[in-house]
């Protein structure tokens, strides 16, 4: 018989995309940004706990001070930002099985600070981001690897305005199959992968359509067999389509990235777990170019 995880939860998680608009700098996806924000994932993203309500708090500080082009050089322009949010999320994992799988649903409700400068213009927005909900299958193939199923749609409940260089929402729907799995041993090897996909829909105040996007969350760690996982994280980036704005395609424009630093995770006892990590990013074109720093604490109630 298979046990399943008593620390870990189910992947698809999201917080906040970027909601800062660059207007005159060319970027890929509207304004360079995207409706998740990369690389909030770290370990245990592919693990679903047994049945039960589940609460997560995340807690990101992002900041970028250039902004990089197709070729991958800095443009010039005089650029900053500064993004913080503080985002809880509830899980609830029932009781019920489909194809051999637990069934879960889960929200998150993202609350943001964001200030944008841009050639001697500056605008800060504090509010609502946009809601992320969905359903989600977890799979226990065995002792130590786990992988689940998502579909997570993400909802422009955010302020926006087309005329701002600071929005804490994007103003589109999002639609974002996700697969994410976990390799658990508490003394050796931690590995975790979430894999996913955006179809972004069209921004009705800008008839904006930003391409589709691809993107992994990963975590590569040793467990020392006291609670404690040492190793890296990350995320990779790219976008696989062309924007388009009244229905005409804008070509040598789509974004990349790769993110890697420090990661580190602590399980404590009856279930909680905390993760922490920084991010710098590299290798980006049509971008902004940061760093992030990662804060996720989950707790059984």
């Amino acid at each position: 018989m298979i046990r399943r995880p008593q620390n870990t939860l189910l992947s698809a998680v999201a917080l906040i995309g970027l909601g800062a608009s660059l207007p005159g700098v060319s970027q890929a996806t509207e304004g360079g940004g995207t409706s998740y924000p990369l690389g909030a994932e770290n370990y245990l993203s592919g693990a679903m706990p047994p049945p039960g309500v589940y609460g997560q708090l995340f807690v990101n500080h992002y900041e970028a001070d250039n902004v990089r082009g197709n070729d991958g050089d800095k443009l010039p322009v005089d650029f900053r930002v500064r993004a913080n949010a503080i985002t809880p999320r509830l899980i609830w994992v029932s009781d019920y099985s489909l194809f051999g799988a637990s069934v879960a649903l889960h929200a998150i409700v993202p609350l943001v600070d964001l200030k944008v400068e841009l050639n001697g213009q500056s605008q800060s927005k504090q509010g609502l981001g946009d809601i992320i909900f969905g359903p989600a299958l977890g799979f226990h193939h065995s002792e130590k690897f786990h992988s689940t199923l998502a579909l997570d749609m993400i909802a422009p409940s955010g302020r926006y305005d087309r005329d701002d260089l600071a929005n804490t929402g994007r103003n589109y729907w999002v639609i974002e199959p996700v697969y994410a799995m976990s390799y658990i041993d508490p003394n050796g090897l931690n590995l975790d992968a979430k894999l996913m996909y955006d179809f972004n829909r069209e921004n009705p105040a800008t008839d904006y359509r930003s391409g589709q996007e691809f993107h992994v969350d990963y975590a590569l760690g040793w467990g020392l067999g006291n609670g404690w996982v040492l190793g890296i994280g990350g995320y990779y980036y790219r976008q696989t389509t062309d924007d388009r704005q009244d229905g005409e395609r804008i070509a040598d424009n789509k974004g990349r990235a790769l993110a890697i630093g420090p990661s580190v995770k602590y399980s404590g006892t009856n279930g909680w777990f905390v993760t922490a990590k920084w991010e710098q990013e590299t290798q980006v074109r049509n971008r902004a170019q940061g760093d992030a720093y990662w804060v996720k604490l989950t707790v059984p109630f």
